[in-house]
């Protein structure tokens, strides 16, 4: 079976927890515990970014350790906004091959089939409090958006985007990121990254025939969700 949820904000390795926020208190455990009482060692797991609070990849090491011992399943991992430990692929994947986190995989510019479901995506972009928009970014995410949707059509499993910023929001869209979704039939898209009161601007449901889900770890009170094979009836 398939699961995903995102922002799991590890800081085992260094100083930085998140119990201090409203909501986290006991996160691990309830994390831990959630995870564990349904998620089996033949599901699957797409954990939609800001894993690690590390800054290198060396510090990733303890976060990286407890998702791959103390979860189950096979994780496959989307890049978030603070994951500044992730490197090149080569790098984080020899780092995973050489530690023995043999769960751990990564989505970057490839595809995943998994029970007959071509999972793509990537880390996407947002511009926030009115900053100006870096199309630099916001053509780069696109571009590598439609690179895994095209492998992902080579695997030939319906084509599901996870994407750590949220595509559209409130009353905003990245309409680089939509087009691209739209233009390969996508009918379903995992998004993360907000917490706490922004929570309540996020959009859960269809829009232009894509039904938007928030998965931040918080949003969904630390429990994995189940991504069922057959597309939502509604669509």
């Amino acid at each position: 079976m398939l699961y995903t949820i995102g922002d799991l904000h590890l800081s085992l390795g260094c100083d930085k927890p998140m119990d201090i926020f409203p909501g986290w208190s006991n996160y691990l455990e309830r994390l831990e515990s959630n995870w564990n009482s349904k998620i089996t060692d033949e599901d699957t797991v797409v954990l939609l970014g800001d894993h690690s609070w590390a800054l290198r990849l060396e510090e990733s090491y303890k976060d990286l350790e407890f998702i791959h011992s103390k979860l189950r399943g096979q994780k496959i991992f989307v890049k978030g906004n603070h994951d500044l430990w992730w490197s090149t692929m080569n790098k984080i994947t020899r780092f995973v091959d050489e530690n023995g986190f043999s769960s751990i995989r990564f989505l970057f510019n490839n595809a995943y089939l998994v029970d007959g479901m071509s999972l793509c995506g990537t880390r996407g972009w947002i511009s926030e409090n009115g900053e100006k928009p870096d199309m630099k970014v916001l053509l780069r995410e696109a571009g590598r958006l439609e690179a895994s949707l095209k492998e992902g059509v080579k695997l030939g499993g319906e084509l599901i985007a996870f994407i750590h910023y949220p595509p559209i929001y409130r009353s905003e869209e990245n309409v680089y990121l939509t087009d691209v979704l739209q233009r390969y039939g996508v009918k379903r898209c995992y998004y993360a990254h907000l917490h706490g009161g922004s929570i309540k601007g996020a959009i859960n449901g269809v829009r232009n025939g894509i039904d938007y889900r928030l998965v931040s770890a918080d949003g969904v009170g630390f429990d994995p969700v189940l991504i069922d094979r057959s597309s939502p009836a509604s669509l």
